[in-house]
């Protein structure tokens, strides 16, 4: 029997963002990109890549400028934003509603008054995924905690598990496509 192939996603949330202690879903922030010692430690244990995809957001693009200064930004998908989170975008977290106890999937299902549901992230973001795990060899991602979030509860099978991930800022997590199947090699992976 052949062997299935298999392509590793690398996903790489992005530096710390300065958002201000306010709500920074779709709102473009920048990165803090001064831990350049982590920075250096983590594009050195990378290794050979056949592809480098990142969100359009500005504090994506400036984690991908830090890791990769000599080369070419790499290609964007506005797939891979983060969630949007309608009227909360910019309030401070102190000033965020308190939703109370809710189930995940029903926290997963709930959408922010003009903003967008996890479970409309994931939607948005399986086929980016999808698309990036046809090459051939590892493909690393600059993205948001919510698409790795959605990431892995796509690899769980169960989107709204994802909710129970937290995902540090420079991060690594790396996900396994083999087949139709995926498997989650490792979590908030550190450098250093």
């Amino acid at each position: 029997m052949p062997a299935i192939a298999a392509t590793e996603l690398i996903l790489i949330r992005h530096a710390p963002a300065l958002s201000e202690g306010r709500m920074a879903g779709r709102r473009d922030v920048a990165a803090d990109c001064s831990d350049t010692q982590a920075i250096s430690a983590l594009r050195d244990s990378l290794g050979p890549l056949s592809a480098r995809l990142c969100s359009p957001a500005l504090r994506c693009r400036q984690t991908a400028g830090a890791l990769w200064p000599d080369l070419p930004e790499p290609d964007t998908d506005a797939r891979l934003w983060e969630q949007d989170f309608g009227d909360w975008e910019g309030r401070a977290y102190a000033d965020l509603p308190d939703l109370g106890a809710m189930s995940l999937p029903a926290l997963a299902a709930y959408r922010p008054p003009k903003g967008e549901s996890f479970d409309a992230v994931c939607a948005r973001v399986r086929p980016a995924l999808t698309e990036a795990a046809r090459g051939a060899g590892p493909v690393v991602m600059i993205v948001h905690a919510g698409v790795i979030r959605a990431a892995l509860g796509l690899a769980l099978g169960q989107v709204h598990l994802g909710l129970q991930f937290q995902i540090a800022p420079l991060s690594v997590t790396r996900l396994v496509k083999a087949g139709s199947d995926w498997s989650i090699a490792c979590v908030n992976g550190r450098i250093g």
